[in-house]
């Protein structure tokens, strides 16, 4: 079935849209998921532009990076500042037609040890999208994202409990955070309702309608914005 269709990269470094290097392998392998040396190679068969390391450095992510080490170093408790530890950008979208798309990247958590993989790539994780349901992007804590399988989890109880898009998502995410798990989620339903909520001081996030209007925000109420 074409709306189940998925493709994902984790583990490298260089590629400038990692977005459209997950494109790729949804497009054009019979994979999901390709990772290191053997993701660099397709993506580099598959005539994915590279960029340089220093196009992707800011000062404020090194500076972060260094603060996060130093505290590590002197033996302190993990930093509260979810903005310092999280570098991720998802988007979720609805054509004219009601299909469902979902795209989702990051740096990985600060300071993560060599080899670790997060919810991004993982799809029914921090990422997923079923026609028939809704399409979902997380950021967060990563591993308890996956161990819940959150993004699959909000669109079964749209599909089996038949609960409405923002009830399944708040229910979702305020589970996680009984857990440990923080962060949040951006979804949109078949129908092109919206639910972006959070379990943490803030998100950035957005959204645009069919009249064009757009909508920001950071700080403010995090459930049913629009």
């Amino acid at each position: 079935m074409a709306y189940l269709r998925a493709g994902a990269v984790a583990g490298i470094f260089g590629p400038r849209n990692p977005i459209l290097a997950a494109r790729a392998v949804m497009e054009h392998s019979t994979c999901v998921l390709l990772a290191g040396e053997g993701a660099l190679a397709f993506c580099r068969d598959q005539g994915i532009a590279f960029a340089e390391p220093d196009y992707f450095y800011t000062e404020e992510r090194w500076r972060a990076l260094n603060t996060e080490l130093e505290r590590r170093r002197r033996g302190l408790g993990e930093d509260d500042d979810e903005q310092q530890l999280h570098g991720t950008v998802g988007a979720v979208a609805r054509d004219s037609d009601g299909n469902l798309a979902v795209a989702t990247s990051t740096g990985g958590m600060t300071g993560k040890i060599p080899g670790r993989v997060g919810d991004s790539p993982i799809i029914g994780a921090g990422t997923y999208a079923h026609n028939a349901a809704c399409a979902v992007s997380a950021t967060g804590h990563g591993e308890m994202f996956m161990r819940y399988g959150a993004a699959f989890e909000i669109a079964a109880r749209l599909r089996h409990a038949g609960l409405p898009l923002d009830t399944a998502v708040r229910a979702v995410v305020d589970e996680l955070g009984e857990f440990g798990g923080r962060g949040g989620v951006i979804a949109v339903d078949r129908t092109g309702g919206l639910a972006l909520p959070f379990n943490t001081a803030g998100m950035y996030r957005g959204y645009v309608l069919a009249n064009g209007k757009i909508n920001t925000a950071i700080w403010s109420a995090p459930y049913q914005e629009w």
